[in-house]
């Protein structure tokens, strides 16, 4: 919680729910990444929270982006951003989309399959490829794994077709999970990718860049290496397997960016119990899963909540949120406490809300309003 949140929050006393970015704090953590990781190109990936506020501000700082989407696209071009600094990151894009991507000067693509290297190659032809590899994501509290990514010998095929096909076989990318809180995990990813590079250049071709990915953390309840211990892995891992003939590196932080910069402010709907011998309280709030808090899904996100009755006596709380539908429960194993003075109409405050809640937030489901955010 910063002061200017918490004046804003004061002063304003805006409508629950809602999230207030403090736009300082997302700067100063862009900035410590690029002290921390000078050799690296940050890409900020545009999903974590696709605020015009926030783009604008981190276009002035000189930061690239990664986009998902057309819409992304759009959304970092009006906002500043140069086409050359745009990486279209996702590994599953319309055809009509990249065509529309390269129209508007973008050159750097991602992929991992032939289907969608083909795509490329028809559309958006001589442009930077780089494919992304496979991995299992142990020690993130949000894994990536499976959907995304190849196995390494396909990747090596694939990146061999990219240059048959006029594609420039730019390089490899990975990802090993968000909120990653095992420091290890990137000295096995860039040792499998330097794997490749190595088949490659037997193969006559010569990557070019290793895209190192997200992973960065935010800080929820438990907690997290420091910002400079990540880069430290990173850059041993780097030049553990490469020497000093380091490719050219870009990551792409997301929540480690935003995460931390944002406060979701919430009422207390109701409080229940289901039975006389009941003593578990059901705390409803008035934001749930379908209104910015996804990442409570199997509680893999576990956020720390502020009340106005801190440092009293507590007690154990399932907590849900306001709509009709029974997935709609953000904590029951969790072993969360409240206070057991807490009052309906309180107001509740969650912290480090700023990455995947607006983006995240559904329109309109069950009448309720998407999130409102503000940016300070």
């Amino acid at each position: 919680m910063t002061a200017k949140i918490a004046r804003f929050l004061d002063e304003v006393r805006p409508v629950t729910p809602c999230v207030v970015v403090d736009l300082d704090i997302v700067r100063e953590n862009y900035q410590g990444l690029r002290r921390w990781l000078p050799l690296a190109q940050v890409y900020y990936a545009v999903k974590a929270n696709p605020a015009p506020e926030i783009v604008r501000m981190l276009v002035g700082e000189g930061s690239s982006f990664d986009c998902a989407s057309r819409g992304e696209i759009d959304l970092c071009l009006n906002n500043g951003a140069r086409a050359d600094k745009l990486s279209f990151g996702n590994t599953i894009k319309k055809k009509s989309d990249i065509a529309y991507a390269y129209e508007k000067g973008v050159r750097l693509y991602a992929f991992d399959s032939l289907a969608e290297l083909e795509k490329l190659a028809d559309v958006a032809p001589g442009s930077k490829v780089f494919c992304r590899i496979l991995m299992t994501c142990e020690g993130a509290e949000w894994p990536l794994s499976r959907k995304f990514g190849c196995e390494i010998d396909m990747a090596k095929d694939l990146l061999v077709k990219a240059r048959e096909l006029g594609m420039d076989p730019y390089g490899v990318s990975f990802h090993v999970g968000s909120q990653q809180t095992d420091l290890r995990q990137w000295d096995i990813a860039v040792g499998k990718a330097a794997m490749l590079f190595t088949a490659l250049d037997e193969a006559g071709i010569e990557l070019k860049m290793m895209n190192l990915g997200g992973g960065f953390p935010a800080q929820y309840r438990t907690d997290v290496p420091a910002v400079e211990l990540y880069a430290d892995a990173m850059m041993t891992a780097m030049t553990n397997h490469f020497g000093n003939a380091l490719p050219a590196m870009i990551i792409e932080p997301g929540r480690s960016l935003v995460g931390d910069a944002g406060i979701l402010e919430t009422e207390v709907v109701l409080i229940s119990q289901k039975g006389y011998d009941d003593d578990t309280r059901w705390v409803y709030l008035d934001v749930g899963k379908f209104g910015g808090l996804a990442e409570t899904m199997d509680e893999a996100i576990k956020y720390r909540i502020q009340t106005p009755h801190d440092g009293g006596s507590t007690a154990p709380v399932i907590l849900a949120g306001p709509t009709c539908d029974s997935a709609d429960i953000l904590y029951e194993k969790a072993g969360y406490e409240m206070p057991v003075n807490l009052q309906v109409g309180d107001k509740v405050r969650i912290l480090s809300t700023g990455a995947y809640t607006t983006s995240y937030s559904a329109v309109n489901f069950n009448g309720f309003a998407p999130l409102k955010a503000y940016f300070i």
